[in-house]
């Protein structure tokens, strides 16, 4: 029963994630990268901060060196570094694109887990990975009818595949502390604020460089409705699902339910942004969602044997 309420908590948690790249996109049209990320995470910190101090002050009392080591490191990962690439891409490459090459992430995970965890890599994964290679190609090369056109999202491409990247490694950072038999227990919430907060700390220099004051007071009400959904919902509300689910499932199923974000942002970009999908991009598409299932079969039948 646990282990099915875990899959339902990570199957929200990586849904609502895939609403960044369109939350993403309607905010670099106004704002810049870090002003985005320090004043989202900033309404987390506001809003979730009086009814948590007390348990979050508890909480840091009890941390050791080792717990305060890894909430860093998933604070640069998997807030701060997937953020900054992600609004980065959102800005040179379509949402499409951008929504499908977060599907990356599980063949990613699988490579770091097989160079740092020593994890053996399947028939299965391997061919996912060579899908997701594949499926990358095809998508850029949709935009090789001018160079420079293609060079533009060539760079965009990149950001995105870092972004990813980024996810991956927090993955991998949060298999690794969950496996420490000495990790503090921390409530999701509370391990929420301890996070965002590191990654607000991070952002609030560069921020100031972009003149934040100016640019926040020329938005309008959709841009601050997209901050408070990209902070209490993306941020907080995703997080908190994560890290619940992550209590109750194994990391090989947490990478598995990443796949919901390429879904939902590329069900996002068409619907909403009112974005054209080529054949070319359809299929590179199918490619990277076949690489998740395959791997996700690795996936199912690892977590049997963990």
């Amino acid at each position: 029963m646990e282990n099915i309420k875990g899959k339902i908590y990570l199957l929200f948690a990586f849904a609502l994630a895939g609403t960044s790249v369109v939350t993403g996109y309607i905010l670099s049209e106004k704002l810049s990268s870090f002003t985005i990320t320090a004043v989202s995470l900033g309404i987390v910190l506001l809003c979730l901060s009086p009814f948590y101090m007390g348990t979050t002050v508890e909480t840091i009392r009890l941390l050791k060196t080792g717990d305060w080591k890894m909430l860093v490191l998933q604070a640069v990962f998997g807030i701060f570094l997937f953020r900054i690439f992600l609004l980065f891409g959102v800005n040179l490459t379509s949402t499409v694109e951008a929504g499908i090459l977060t599907g990356a992430t599980p063949a990613i995970t699988s490579l770091l887990a097989f160079l740092f965890l020593k994890e053996p890599l399947s028939r299965n994964t391997v061919l996912g990975i060579g899908c997701t290679v594949t499926g990358i190609v095809l998508l850029q090369g949709v935009n090789l009818n001018t160079i420079d056109f293609s060079i533009h999202h060539l760079w965009g491409n990149v950001f995105i595949l870092c972004a990813a990247a980024s996810e991956s490694v927090f993955n991998i950072l949060s298999r690794k502390h969950r496996a420490q038999s000495s990790q503090l227990p921390i409530h999701p919430l509370v391990q929420t604020l301890l996070v965002s907060a590191i990654a607000f700390i991070l952002s609030l220099l560069p921020a100031f460089f972009e003149h934040p004051l100016a640019s926040l007071q020329a938005i309008g009400w959709k841009e601050w409705s997209a901050l408070v959904w990209y902070g209490l919902i993306v941020t907080a509300l995703a997080f908190v699902l994560f890290y619940a689910g992550l209590k109750r499932c194994d990391a090989y199923t947490t990478a598995a339910f990443s796949g919901m974000i390429p879904l939902t942002s590329m069900i996002l970009s068409v619907f909403l942004l009112n974005e054209i999908v080529g054949y070319v991009q359809w299929i590179g598409g199918i490619l990277i969602i076949l690489s998740m299932l395959l791997i996700s079969r690795v996936i199912r039948f690892s977590s049997r044997n963990v």
